[in-house]
Order: structure tokens, then sequence, then C-alpha cells
């Protein structure tokens, strides 16, 4: 039961992370948008001005996509980062809690095992007393039989008067 909760739990630490992950990676897309989309205006708006300008401003749009690129391939290398170790975290506690479930398991199966072992020794001696006073019990009947029909040997029985036969 320990497993399944464990199991579940850490699915759903992993369906948490990947919604987080594409949260931010959608965020990352809308600001990447948003980014090109003030590049596109700002060249649009370089194309208007004179030819002095446009060197300047073409360089300026340049440096801008330029760093807008790397803000967000920044940000996205940042977020593949932090989603493969909370990844990783969540795969060695899954790993741990499983080794943790499975060397209980391997515990208590011992402890039934010599449980149930020292169940049977218990038996096998109760049945080995019982099997003898069962003997002891039909040798007396016997004895007794035997006596009552004058079969017994003098030496089952003092009281005989009979005397063994030979064969």
């Amino acid at each position: 039961m320990a497993s399944h909760e464990q199991s579940y739990r850490a699915g759903e630490t992993k369906g948490q992370t990947q919604a987080k992950v594409g949260q931010a990676m959608e965020g990352m897309k809308d600001k990447a948008q948003e980014a090109k989309d003030r590049t596109s205006e700002m060249a649009h708006s370089a194309k208007g001005t004179a030819h002095e300008k446009t060197g300047a401003a073409k360089d300026k749009t340049s440096d801008a996509a330029q760093a807008t690129k790397d803000k967000t391939s920044g940000a996205a290398q940042e977020t593949k980062d932090k989603t493969a170790g909370a990844a990783q975290a969540t795969k060695e506690k899954a790993s741990g809690a499983a080794q943790a479930t499975k060397d209980k398991a391997s515990e208590m199966m011992e402890s039934a095992k010599e449980t149930a072992q020292a169940g049977q020794e218990k038996t096998g001696s109760i049945l080995s007393k019982t099997g003898e006073q069962v003997k002891s019990m039909a040798q007396g009947a016997a004895d007794a039989v035997k006596h009552t029909f004058g079969m017994a040997d003098t030496a089952e029985d003092p009281h005989a008067t009979k005397t063994p036969r030979e064969p």
C-alpha cells in the first residue's frame, strides 16, 4: 500500500513539474513573441528614418534581437536545468522509497518465515509426544486384553498362570 502511495506521489510530483515547465515555456514563448514584435516594430521605424540613421538603427535592432535571443536562450536553458534537477530529485526520491519498501517487505518475509519455522517445530514436538502417548495407551490396552483372555506372557504379567507357548 505504501509503494502505491509513493508511486502516486512521485507521479503527482512529476505531473506538477511538467505543468510548471509547460507554464514557464509558455511564458517564455510569450516573452519571445513580444520581443520579436518589438524588434519588428523597431525595424519598421528604422526604415522610415533618414539614410544616415539607417546604419545605426540596423545595428541597434540587431543588438536588441541578439540580446533578446541570448536572454530567451538563457531563460530556456535555466528552465530546462531546473526541470532536469526536479525530475532527477523526484526520480531519486521514488527510487529511495521503492528500495525502502523492498527492504521492509524482505524483513517482514524473514520474520514470517522464522515464526512459521518456530510453529512447525512446536507442532512437531506436540505431535511426537501425542504419538508416544497413543502408542503407550495402545500397548496398555493390548496388555489388558491379553491379560483378560489369559494370553499374557509371564514376563508381561506376573499373575499369569500359563506358561508362554514356544513356537
